[in-house]
């Protein structure tokens, strides 16, 4: 039976030891969705500032928040990327957000695409409030991981598939 593994035998809470853990290759790609209406995302689309647009401050925010996880995260590991990417695509009804970030150690990045992603939508958030208070974050998660003695993850029904459907929000 699975358990959790960040308490120890008595239920304390601990940080998971990964000393004995071989360093391997690990990747991990988060998702997350800024819902809006569709006057904010027209702004956004015609928005040419000299400071950066939304998507690129987003990008930007959600690089350095993955490099500082274990600052947020109590429990986390803090790790040395290797990689980190964060791509905002304005789509119909919002702002999408794919973040992947990438290491060679004994713990995996899930948590770093996962801080990535959040981040970039909270920016986003953050940076189209004043047109609209009622935007909304969704559908945060793990799309895909690969690394470690878990091997590859891939998110059920998520993703570009054979019949070239775009990613689910």
């Amino acid at each position: 039976m699975k358990k959790l593994s960040h308490y120890d035998k008595a239920g304390r809470v601990r940080m998971v030891d990964v000393t004995a853990k071989p360093a391997t290759s690990r990747t991990a790609v988060a998702h997350a969705f800024v819902r809006m209406q569709r006057a904010t995302l027209a702004s956004v689309r015609r928005l040419k500032s000299p400071k950066g647009s939304p998507l690129e401050i987003a990008r930007i925010a959600g690089i350095t928040a993955a490099k500082r996880t274990s600052e947020l995260i109590p429990l986390c590991h803090p790790l040395s990327l290797t990689h980190v990417d964060v791509r905002p695509k304005l789509c119909q009804n919002g702002i999408e957000i794919i973040a992947e970030a990438t290491a060679t150690g004994p713990t995996g990045v899930e948590m770093e695409a996962l801080v990535a992603a959040a981040t970039a939508a909270l920016t986003i958030y953050d940076m189209c409030k004043a047109l609209e208070r009622g935007m909304e974050i969704t559908a945060l998660h793990v799309v895909k991981k690969s690394g470690g003695r878990s091997g590859t993850y891939v998110r059920a029904g998520i993703g570009p598939g054979k019949s070239g459907k775009k990613w689910q929000r």
